[in-house]
């Protein structure tokens, strides 16, 4: 049996045997408080008797930052002993530390990622800093504050302050007593800034300064610390800690609490070694860390807070009217709207709420998220060019990292800005989707359930335009709705595309009717159902005079392309923004997103269900939606038993009644051709008078009609077009 002594700075004694490595080993533990004489005493009489020694929270060397320094007690106190190895953890504790940050991180995906960080204290600790600061830009360290109470005011503990005062730092510190280099846990003798604790995510270090020096309440904080006794972990519980990790392997089983020091650790190894003269070099370490097989303990203190999914998702203003209502920024009325629309648009991303209550009614799995908001309204977003939004969006997945999401939606217009989220996904280190997917799927299954209530059994008949079809939502939906329908027009203003999607459904759909057009005029009058799914502003995309008695716009667009006065011009028509989603669950928002409570639009509840079902992958990106990315979204959304919204209208829920009005209207108009004529004459005049636009932006000179992707869910179109087609028959 191995035989390790280790002295510390308390009181404590005791015996305890491990298995570690497939060797027993036991260490006895003696306090000295510190006391040179005594550790010295210590030495000469085990001197011999054990394999190894560790001298815990007594370094030899002094390390902050780039700064080395011997300690000019503790780097004598090795030689106290001539027979048996004295080590202090320093051998392997960065490497140590920075193996432990990333078995924790592949453990637990995303749990440093973005963090403001705290080093208390970074001394003796370079390798955990080194390792935190990969995943995060923002570290400080509490140095200043630990060891010499300094008072917060800017600069204090930064990278670069900590660069220039490291040396002296260490030099102060050269003689200093071992109790106040590893400080133990207890009341502070001169109470400690608070300004820096609050500030941080993460408190890394060693957990008897943090538990000195910290305040009381560190509620959802993550503490990262060499080791921690159980004890530790009531405290840091009782503060409101949400996680703690311990970085150094647990002796006593892989993945349990690491309740040893480093140099415990160390001593270890060094006892375990395969021929005693091997000598201490970094080769030799490295050799005996290899043969380690541990995972960091990660534990979740708050219960609340354990296996919770975290997504986010980012909106933004769909005109200057969404920001002169946002509360805190109502003083803009009084201010031009289009000054108003330009300085937004550069306003950072700014975060909005917590999504809560979200749970899964299948696996119990719950699931939180975070809304932001970017600043621009789409017409800033597309005249801007690109990188401005690509910017902002990286600098939310890096907030939405900060809180531990893992997953980021898109929402809106963010969602078809330049490539569709492709460069947005390689740059962030989150998962990234456009929520596209779950757009369709929801039409489909509006849809068939529609279908259902209605008792229709026969699809296939009428005529379907969509508008936007070269689009990623307008594509799909014209390649499923030719499945269904067969008789299908495609709108959009690239030609070469929509003979490459012509070809596409014909060969997928043998037998199905498909006509193409750069405008929609010619074929509104004989089309059903119209999906219009394009990001044109500034323009009129469809008129909606020249629709048949009873057509159905499906207006997926968001913000929409058709607006409520053009719809009031034909009662006759049904003009639907559907495709909101139920989440399961008490799901609360935070934030009105512009729906009814536990309401989300299918994007935000894409970004969830994948959350919940623990896909944190890149899903729906670009411009060419899969079906069979469709199919699996479907399924998802089946298994954790999300449902469908109602139908609604401009922000209003469409009842039997109103459909049954709307019917009525319509086949009073198809029996009476002359009476629908001077209708049609009437509506026309009237929205000749309209402003032409679209997204609530009037028009430019010269063309502007970019036919990409809507981002807003569709629903159950195509069943209330196609029954009143077969009342027609």
């Amino acid at each position: 049996m191995k035989k390790v002594l280790v002295l510390h700075l308390n009181e404590e004694q005791r015996t305890e045997e491990v298995t570690f490595l497939d060797q027993v080993v036991a260490i006895e533990r003696l306090g000295c408080q510190g006391d040179p004489g005594r550790v010295l005493e210590y030495l000469a009489a085990y001197d011999g008797r054990v394999d190894a020694i560790a001298l815990e929270g007594m370094p030899a060397m002094l390390e902050l930052g780039p700064a080395r320094r011997p300690h000019e007690i503790g780097e004598t106190l090795p030689a106290g002993a001539q027979k048996t190895p004295v080590v202090d953890g320093h051998g392997i504790r960065a490497g140590l530390e920075r193996w432990s940050v990333i078995l924790a991180d592949r453990a637990q995906p995303g749990i440093f990622a973005q963090k403001r960080i705290l080093m208390v204290p970074g001394l003796n600790h370079s390798g955990l800093a080194q390792a935190l600061a990969r995943r995060s830009a923002t570290v400080r360290y509490a140095d200043p504050v630990v060891y010499f109470a300094l008072p917060q005011f800017p600069g204090v503990g930064s990278r670069q302050t900590l660069e220039q005062a490291a040396p002296r730092t260490l030099e102060q510190l050269k003689d200093a007593p071992f109790r106040r280099l590893l400080p133990q846990a207890g009341d502070a003798g001169v109470p400690r800034a608070t300004a820096p604790f609050e500030w941080a995510d993460l408190l890394a270090g060693d957990i008897g300064a943090i538990r000195r020096y910290a305040p009381a309440d560190l509620k959802h904080k993550t503490v990262v610390v060499e080791s921690a006794t159980e004890e530790d972990l009531a405290d840091l519980r009782d503060r409101g800690v949400t996680i703690a990790v311990t970085m150094m392997p647990a002796l006593d089983g892989r993945g349990e609490l690491g309740r040893w020091s480093a140099a415990t650790i160390e001593a270890v190894l060094v006892a375990l070694r395969t021929r005693p003269d091997m000598p201490l070099t970094e080769d030799t370490y490295l050799d005996l860390m290899a043969d380690i097989d541990w995972t960091p303990a990660v534990r979740y203190l708050q219960p609340a807070e354990a296996g919770i999914n975290r997504f986010a998702f980012v909106i933004h203003p769909l005109d200057v009217g969404f920001i002169h209502s946002y509360k805190p920024f109502r003083w803009t009325r009084y201010l031009p709207d289009s000054l108003v629309e330009s300085v937004a648009a550069n306003i950072p991303p700014m975060y909005l709420s917590r999504v809560t209550g979200g749970q899964s009614p299948t696996t119990g799995q719950k699931i939180e998220g975070y809304l932001f908001s970017l600043g621009a309204t789409p017409r800033q977003m597309m005249s801007r060019g690109e990188q401005f939004t690509y910017k902002r969006l990286n600098m939310a997945a890096k907030m939405a990292e900060r809180r531990g999401a893992r997953i980021m939606g898109l929402g809106a217009f963010t969602s078809v800005v330049g490539d569709a989220g492709i460069t947005v996904a390689h740059e962030a280190d989150i998962a990234i989707t456009s929520g596209n997917s779950l757009t369709v799927a929801a039409t489909l299954e509006a849809a068939k359930q529609a279908a259902i209530k209605l008792g229709v059994k026969d699809l296939t008949k009428g005529r379907v335009m969509i508008v936007g079809a070269t689009g990623s939502i307008g594509a799909i939906c014209s390649r499923l709705l030719a499945q269904a329908i067969f008789d299908v027009v495609l709108v959009s203003i690239e030609p070469e595309r929509l003979i490459e999607l012509k070809r596409v459904i014909q060969e997928e759909t043998p037998g199905a009717k498909v006509a193409i057009a750069t405008r929609p005029d010619e074929f509104l009058g004989s089309c059903d159902l119209i999906v219009t799914a394009t990001s044109a502003f500034g323009q009129r995309v469809v008129d909606i005079t020249k629709c048949k008695p009873g057509a159905v716009i499906c207006d997926v667009a968001r913000p929409p392309d058709i607006s409520e006065a053009e719809a009031a011009l034909r009662p006759d028509v049904l003009v639907l923004e559907s495709g909101e989603v139920l989440i399961p669950g008490d799901i609360d928002f935070g934030y009105d997103i512009g729906l009814p409570p536990k309401t989300a639009y299918a994007c935000l509840a894409e970004t969830a269900l994948l959350a919940m079902e623990g896909r944190f992958e890149d899903y729906t990106l670009g411009r060419n939606i899969t079906i069979e990315r469709v199919k699996e979204i479907y399924r998802l959304f089946k298994k954790h038993q999300f449902q469908l919204a109602g139908l609604r209208s401009f922000g209003k829920y469409i009842t039997d009644e109103d459909v049954a009005a709307i019917q009525v209207l319509a086949e009073k108009l198809r029996a009476d051709p002359a009476g629908f004529a001077r209708m049609q004459a009437e509506a026309s005049e009237k929205i000749a008078a309209m402003p032409v636009m679209a997204k609530g932006v009037k028009a430019s000179s010269g063309p502007n009609w970019p036919v990409v992707a809507g981002v807003a869910a569709a629903a159950g179109v195509a069943v209330v077009a196609l029954t009143r087609r077969r009342r027609q028959g």
